[in-house]
C-alpha cells in the first residue's frame, strides 16, 4: 500500500515538472533579441520581442510589428541580456632596484620603478540561446485514423 502510494505521488511530481515549452518564451522581457526559425523558412527572422501570447509571437523588426502563429515556430532562440560589453584592464608593473651599490657614497639610494598601462576592449554580443523547440509529434503518439 505505502509503495503504491509512493509511486503515484512520484508520477504526480513528473507531471507537474513536465512545463510547457512555450512558458519560457512567454516568461522573456519585450525587447529581447530573438531568432525565430520558421516551418518552410530558411532564412530566420531576426527581431525583438513585443508579446508572446498563448498562440502568437509578437515581434518588431525594423520598427513593424509582426505577428507568428505559435504552430509555424519551428525554434526560438534568445541573446541573453548580458554584463557591459566593454571591458577595460589596468596593469602595473613595479620593478625593484638593483641592490648593487652604484655610484659614489653621496648617490641616493635606488627606488623602485613603477609602471602602468590601461585598455579597453569592445565585445561581441553574447550568442543565442535556445529557449523554444517545437516537439515533433510521432506516429506511434499521433491520433489513429478510422
Amino acid at each position: 500500500m505505502i509503495r503504491k502510494l509512493a509511486i503515484l505521488l512520484s508520477a504526480a511530481a513528473l507531471a507537474a515538472a513536465a512545463e510547457n515549452p512555450w512558458d519560457k518564451v512567454k516568461e522573456l522581457k519585450s525587447g529581447t533579441e530573438i531568432r525565430v526559425v520558421r516551418n518552410g523558412v530558411a532564412q530566420p527572422i531576426e527581431a525583438k520581442l513585443d508579446e508572446a501570447r498563448d498562440d502568437t509571437l509578437v515581434i518588431v523588426v525594423k520598427n513593424e510589428q509582426k505577428a507568428i502563429p505559435k504552430d509555424e515556430i519551428v525554434r526560438l532562440d534568445a541573446r541573453p541580456k548580458g554584463g557591459s560589453r566593454i571591458t577595460t584592464e589596468t596593469k602595473t608593473k613595479t620593478e625593484d632596484p638593483d641592490p648593487r651599490p652604484q655610484g659614489s657614497p653621496q648617490s641616493r639610494p635606488p627606488v623602485p620603478g613603477q609602471s602602468t598601462s590601461s585598455g579597453v576592449s569592445f565585445g561581441g554580443k553574447p550568442a543565442y540561446e535556445t529557449i523554444y523547440r517545437r516537439v515533433a509529434h510521432s506516429p506511434a503518439n499521433a491520433p489513429s485514423k478510422k
